[in-house]
């Protein structure tokens, strides 16, 4: 399988992201290390995952993810045979963003601590925060990378306008730009990503990991009607994607699964990991069953009549 190069950083992944926001919220710690063990056995080395998850689980405090993370690492001893991606900025002690050099720079600190680690690989800006300039966040993302506990930065669900300014400022400044983006892109959400965020990436030469690939789970073709919400915790979310759009593109990806045999979550992956800019996207897994198929999906090349007919799926609708 052939390593992508993650834009102009020194980091080069294969076409899948492991999701770390499972981890403490629906796995719990051994069964986390099942699907981590399961992941980097086939010979995938790239983890995702934010100091915050999974804040939302009743009686969690966020950095669950980062510490069950970190006690895996400790456990098989593979550090450096991976690349670990986390995010800052969603505060863990009150709702909102902060993005401040100061919390950026402590958050760090506590992210490291939790995962264990003396470096992070890939540090991201996790959600845009209004009250702060582009140029004091940079400052503090310099800092960490010229004491050398952050390699390389990135920002997540920016827009374009967002994402062209902070680079204009990193270039009047002399400051480090960001390097990736970690916006939200599948076959039913397109617009976080497609248009001028696609086009800005391509043109700067930025790595791009998508999460939600697999449209929180949707794109598994499991959801097809109400009475299928119950099938997971996150059935309840279904309901914005069972609509003629998502039926449509469902059908699509029915014809497509005929021709290769490939489950629908892997022919999304595929689609996904075959856009322009796409390094990789993001998926997680709450079973080894399911990695298994994941790892089928960074496998799967489509043909181009199949890539067409499932980018010509739903829209108009």
């Amino acid at each position: 399988m052939t390593l992508r190069p993650l834009g102009r950083t020194s980091l080069s992944i294969e076409p899948l992201v492991l999701g770390g926001n499972v981890f403490g919220w629906t796995l719990d710690e051994a069964q986390s290390f099942a699907v981590l063990d399961a992941f980097a056995e086939r010979g995938f080395t790239a983890i995702d995952t934010a100091d915050s998850y999974s804040k939302w689980v009743e009686g969690n405090a966020g950095g669950e993810s980062e510490t069950i993370i970190g006690a895996w690492l400790k456990a098989r001893g593979n550090r450096d045979g991976l690349v670990i991606a986390t995010k800052a900025g969603t505060r863990l002690d009150r709702d909102g963003t902060d993005l401040s050099g100061a919390y950026i720079e402590s958050a760090c600190e506590a992210s490291l601590r939790r995962l264990g680690i003396e470096q992070i690989d890939l540090y991201q800006a996790h959600w845009p925060d209004p009250t702060v300039t582009h140029e004091e966040t940079l400052r503090a993302f310099e800092n960490l990378l010229v004491s050398g506990k952050v390699r390389h930065i990135g920002c997540s669900n920016y827009d374009g306008a967002l994402l062209r300014e902070a680079l204009a400022v990193a270039d009047a400044n002399g400051l480090p730009r960001y390097e990736t983006v970690q916006n939200e892109y599948n076959l039913y959400a397109r617009g976080a990503f497609e248009g001028e965020v696609q086009d800005l990436v391509l043109r700067e030469g930025l790595g791009v990991i998508v999460y939600y690939g697999l449209a929180a789970g949707f794109l598994t073709g499991k959801y097809r009607s109400e009475a299928d919400f119950s099938k997971s915790r996150r059935g309840g979310s279904m309901g914005k994607y069972l609509n003629p759009r998502g039926l449509a593109i469902l059908a699509a990806m029915d014809g497509v699964a005929q021709e290769t045999g490939a489950a629908l979550a892997e022919i999304a992956l595929a689609w996904l990991a075959a856009q322009p800019g796409v390094t990789a996207p993001i998926a997680s897994a709450t079973s080894v069953e399911q990695v298994e198929s994941l790892v089928r999906g960074a496998r799967l090349t489509l043909s181009p009549d199949q890539l067409a007919a499932l980018t010509a799926a739903g829209e108009g609708l």
